[in-house]
């Protein structure tokens, strides 16, 4: 079957293609040099991944599960980590991703906006973009969490803020601290909600 386009005429097939390709930016029959290969996935146990350690006194390790190094995924960040007891994710919230937590195990608070919750293992907290979160560990033993972001940026800011498991630590400056949060302003912000 062909349409009647005049000079145009082609097969359908060949103008599917052709418009297909154009959209994606490459010429019909040819690949779009865009494209990236299609990620395998990954099947991860707990203590596998991205292991690594903040700089920051206090803080524990961290492992990053899935982001754009690890799985090769464009959109998803997904982490873990255990807060020992004590032990606080600070107020923050993120410009551009919303987050889900999922308590894994032990017992905490969590705080949206100011709202206060216990938590448990079991719980999922939702935290939207632009709603300030914190975590702290209200328990006898680690709050193991796992972390998911619909867009990536945190793991960078993580990452900026930590060295890779079996490295020395070697705690921020507080310029170091400014420059990596100025750094990451477009899409974290530390502190407690706007007023």
């Amino acid at each position: 079957m062909r349409f009647d386009l005049g000079p145009l005429a082609v097969a359908p097939a060949l103008l599917i293609a052709g418009l297909t390709a154009c959209a994606r930016g490459g010429a019909p029959g040819k690949p779009d040099a865009r494209a990236v290969a299609r990620p395998a996935g990954l099947v991860l146990q707990i203590d596998e991944g991205e292991r690594r350690v903040r700089r920051t006194a206090g803080k524990g390790p961290f492992v990053l599960k899935v982001d754009r190094r690890n799985g090769g995924s464009p959109d998803l960040v997904m982490g873990y980590e255990d807060l020992a007891p004590g032990a606080e994710i600070q107020p923050h919230r993120h410009l551009v991703a919303d987050e889900i937590l999922f308590v894994h195990r032990g017992t905490g608070v969590a705080s949206l906006d100011g709202r206060e919750s216990p938590v448990r293992a079991g719980a999922t907290v939702y935290v939207p973009r632009n709603v300030t979160v914190s975590v702290r560990n209200t328990g006898g033993e680690p709050l193991g969490v796992a972390f998911v972001f619909s867009r990536p940026g945190f793991e960078e800011l993580m990452r900026d803020n930590s060295v890779p498991e079996g490295q020395p630590v070697v705690p921020l400056t507080a310029e170091e601290r400014a420059r990596i949060q100025a750094k990451h302003r477009w899409h974290t912000i530390a502190g407690p909600p706007p007023q």
